[in-house]
């Protein structure tokens, strides 16, 4: 059977309020969430997998992979319950190694699981590093394809056509398998994904799935393996580190004006803009 690894990731909650402690932000009592993109990867791995005219019939195994503390590993039951079948979890704190230590990580889990396809989202939305999924290909030796908007599936030809959008429209690229493929937002709209095996006019319902109840209560049944970096052969060269993270400046309040005749004289006498 195909296997799909899937990169997930957990962020600080974007919706919170940042705070801040010395030159960085305190983490102390953030809530974490799964990374939205991440949402995105596992529900295109779904839609890849999935028989809809037999849903005891799976095209692929979908293993999640998660490089976080042991404790902290809320999203990856979210992830399993969504539908994903097992999940790798590398017992690190990730804001501890850079971004060569973690695409190691992903190559080597990829390599010990044997997997046809990896599949990752473009960034994650607390760094917006955008360089993992193309350095794992890079180490794997994989042909990549970046910001999916859609996927189709040719499994006789053991090939994936990637439909990514630029600025003049939109471009086709095909891969052969084993690949590496990063999404975009537009990869859930409800036709974004076709694997061949369903009708060629089936929608699936917009967006990521929600995690039902059954699914909730599968996902602790599930396998999760747990491995350290040292077991895979990594370590974290600190190629990369974070120097400091500051607020944003402020800024004068703004100010209400009767007509546009004195929005333009502001604008050229005080902002200086025209």
């Amino acid at each position: 059977m195909t296997k799909i690894l899937v990169t997930v990731k957990r962020i600080p909650d974007p919706d919170e309020s940042l705070k801040f402690t010395g030159s960085g932000l305190d983490l102390s009592s953030v809530k974490w969430v799964p990374n939205a993109f991440d949402e995105y990867a596992v529900e295109t791995a779904l839609r890849l997998a999935e028989d809809v005219n037999n849903k005891k019939s799976k095209l692929a195994e979908i293993i999640v992979l998660s490089i976080c503390p042991q404790k902290q590993r809320q999203h990856m039951t979210q992830f399993l319950a969504m539908g994903a079948d097992r999940g790798v979890i590398v017992d690190a704190d990730d804001l501890e190694l850079d971004t060569a230590a973690i695409s190691k990580i992903i190559a080597k889990v990829a390599q010990d699981e044997g997997v046809d396809m990896v599949i990752t989202g473009k960034l994650s939305q607390d760094n917006e590093g955008n360089q993992v999924g193309q350095r794992v290909a890079g180490l794997l030796g994989w042909p990549q394809a970046c910001f999916a908007a859609e996927l189709d599936w040719d499994q006789a030809n053991n090939a994936l056509s990637v439909h990514r959008e630029v600025d003049d429209g939109v471009e086709v690229k095909k891969i052969p398998l084993p690949a590496v493929v990063s999404v975009d937002l537009r990869v859930v709209l409800p036709s974004s994904v076709r694997n061949g095996v369903n009708p060629a006019d089936h929608k699936f319902t917009d967006g990521p799935r929600l995690a039902s109840l059954r699914g909730i209560t599968m996902a602790k049944r599930k396998k999760v393996d747990v491995k350290t970096p040292a077991d895979l052969g990594v370590t974290s060269a600190a190629g990369e580190s974070t120097v400091g993270v500051n607020k944003p400046p402020g800024r004068m309040a703004g100010q209400m004006v009767e007509t546009v005749e004195e929005l333009v004289e502001k604008l050229a006498t005080e902002a200086k803009v025209l």
